[in-house]
């Protein structure tokens, strides 16, 4: 695994494994040449060819737009990072196209695919659509949207989306949603669970947005499929003392009385206020967070047992609220689980968690206060240890891209404002994105450029997250011109799948756009290259108003920008 990292780590020539176009194909080099005198002043191409000549490969379809939708909720060519805005019916255009066009069916598997392969960034968008699809006019859209509801709502939570999502759509018509296919579609979301795991849904989320489970089957008057269902919509419909009543004296079925004894232990919590009980239920059943009350959670007993078992991407989440109210303190018990799950390799690889998602979360608990709310802390220092352990060993968790690669970081300006939303700094942001993309491709490319200069970066696979920060900010301040990676790759001759460049840069601002360098350089390399421009600090502006479905501009920074760049990588986007 080392030798695979330094491979990938190593930034020249003879062992990168980035194609050297000037060997043994005569015709390539003679199109570098001929590329690289152009981009010193000479002729520009209109049209954006594929390596076989056509034109057009690069235009923007309506379906390329539907997945840039799915993905992150917007048909435009940018994403901005942390925006959490509602999506509507103004946001769809190519998806009311491709509807029109009766493509509905296929419109339903792209949202399938993107929902089920971890493809999204905000989930939001996919529940919309589904939505969208289920009130279309077309019998066979409909049939599809809603027989793929089970594999798309996995949970309580993204079924109130959906069914919210519906309301909104149907606002100002004169009918309701609850026409007989949703009604069957909401009744088999409950009946081919589960028993046990449905149990688990219905006590964890019990509303969202306004609508409860109660309301659900209330409104599609679900009939039961099994004796175990049955229980369990009594218990959400009239009450746990009704299923007491119900059930107390009758020979039930093995499944029953495993619902049964589950929801007994869910309310015997629910009016405990024994610290030990409570802790030793959590422990046994491995309750969650969500099936205490508020009184439990200020309990440190009850953490020690809940920190056992809570995902570390909730104990990310509320580490710095834990700290606050002194559920954590220094050298406690408490402190040391939390620090021993960040440190394991097997808790960091179930939870499948991010280095940059650890790398946010460190920033902001040395930080020492919240974004919102008055919530202050000191930060504990094992902790900070931990996470910091916990970042360099989840650079397993990513998944390689396979594809060649250009990481340029623009030093023409301080690196020292901040990443907006965050309380990380664009040096280090950068430092970070550069390190996970050279630790985990084996044929990329580090660049640093400044007025002019680009310099190849030699980064080794035992450097730490500073040392790198340190590498990339050696080049003397100067102008922006990102043109300079794409030119220097023509220049050397290297096939690029992808650029990727960071600067600390207004998009906007910029006096010489990348496009046309990018252009050129698929013509001399017959590449299908792309483009992703990372503005760090920008909020919300794109590098250039182009049609070409390459390139990719990305506002601020956060994990999802990861998966837009994978996506977009590997055409999914």
């Amino acid at each position: 695994m080392r030798a695979f990292i330094e491979a990938g780590m190593e930034l020249q020539d003879s062992s990168s494994g980035v194609l050297d176009l000037g060997s043994p194909a005569a015709e390539k080099q003679q199109a570098f040449s001929s590329i690289a005198m152009e981009l010193s002043g000479n002729t520009t191409s209109n049209h954006t060819l594929n390596s076989t000549g056509a034109e057009s490969s690069w235009e923007i379809s309506d379906k390329t737009k539907l997945c840039r939708f799915l993905c992150y909720g917007s048909e435009e060519d940018i994403y901005t990072a942390r925006e959490l805005g509602h999506v509507t019916i103004d946001h769809a255009g190519a998806l009311l196209s491709l509807l029109q066009e009766g493509r509905g069916a296929e419109v339903v598997e792209e949202i399938k695919r993107f929902a089920q392969n971890g493809c999204v960034v905000r989930p939001g968008p996919a529940f919309f659509a589904l939505a969208l699809c289920s009130q279309h006019s077309e019998l066979k859209t409909r049939q599809a949207a809603f027989k793929a509801l089970k594999e798309i709502c996995r949970d309580a939570a993204h079924l109130f989306s959906f069914i919210q999502y519906k309301k909104e759509l149907k606002e100002g018509m004169k009918c309701g949603i609850w026409g007989r296919a949703l009604r069957k579609a909401v009744s088999d979301w409950y009946n081919e669970q589960d028993a046990l795991s449905l149990a688990v849904a219905v006590t964890r989320c019990k509303q969202r947005g306004g609508w409860s489970h109660q309301d659900l089957l209330r409104l599609s008057h679900t009939r039961p499929a099994t004796d175990a269902v049955a229980l369990i919509s009594k218990y959400v419909t009239k009450g746990w003392k009704e299923v007491q009543g119900a059930y107390a004296d009758k020979e039930n079925s093995e499944e029953v009385v495993k619902v049964l004894s589950y929801l007994e232990v869910v309310e015997k919590v629910k009016h405990s206020r024994d610290e030990t009980e409570v802790s030793s239920l959590i422990e046994e059943h491995k309750l969650e967070r969500e099936q205490l009350l508020t009184d439990h959670l200020r309990s440190k007993q009850v953490w020690s047992a809940l920190l056992k078992e809570i995902s570390l991407h909730s104990i990310l989440k509320i580490l710095g609220k834990m700290t606050s109210n002194k559920l954590l303190e220094p050298r406690s018990s408490e402190t040391q689980i939390i620090c021993d799950r960040l440190q394991n390799e097997s808790s960091l690889k179930k939870a499948k968690i991010h280095p940059f998602s650890i790398l946010l979360a460190s920033e902001n608990y040395k930080r020492g206060q919240g974004y919102q709310g008055k919530t202050k802390w000191e930060a504990d220092s094992d902790i900070l240890k931990a996470m910091d352990c916990a970042f360099y060993k989840s650079f397993m968790n990513v998944e390689p891209i396979g594809k060649r690669l250009v990481v340029a970081v623009d030093v023409s300006t301080s690196l020292t404002s901040v990443v907006p939303g965050t309380a990380i700094s664009t040096a280090v942001a950068a430092a970070a994105v550069t390190m996970i993309f050279a630790r985990t491709e084996a044929n990329t490319h580090v660049l640093a450029f400044s007025e002019g200069t680009v310099v190849p970066c030699s980064l080794s696979a035992d450097m730490t997250l500073a040392e790198v920060t340190v590498e990339l900010v050696k080049l003397p301040s100067g102008s922006t011109d990102c043109t300079l990676p794409i030119t220097w790759a023509t220049g050397n001759k290297k096939y690029i799948d992808m650029f990727i460049i960071l600067t600390n840069n207004p998009l906007w601002t910029f006096t010489a756009s990348p496009v046309e360098s990018l252009k050129k350089h698929r013509l001399a390399s017959g590449a299908d290259s792309k483009l992703v421009m990372c503005g760090l600090t920008s909020i919300g502006h794109t590098i250039a108003d182009t049609e070409d479905r390459g390139l990719l501009s990305i506002c601020g920074f956060d994990l999802g920008a990861f998966n837009i760049i994978r996506n977009l990588a590997l055409n999914l986007i």
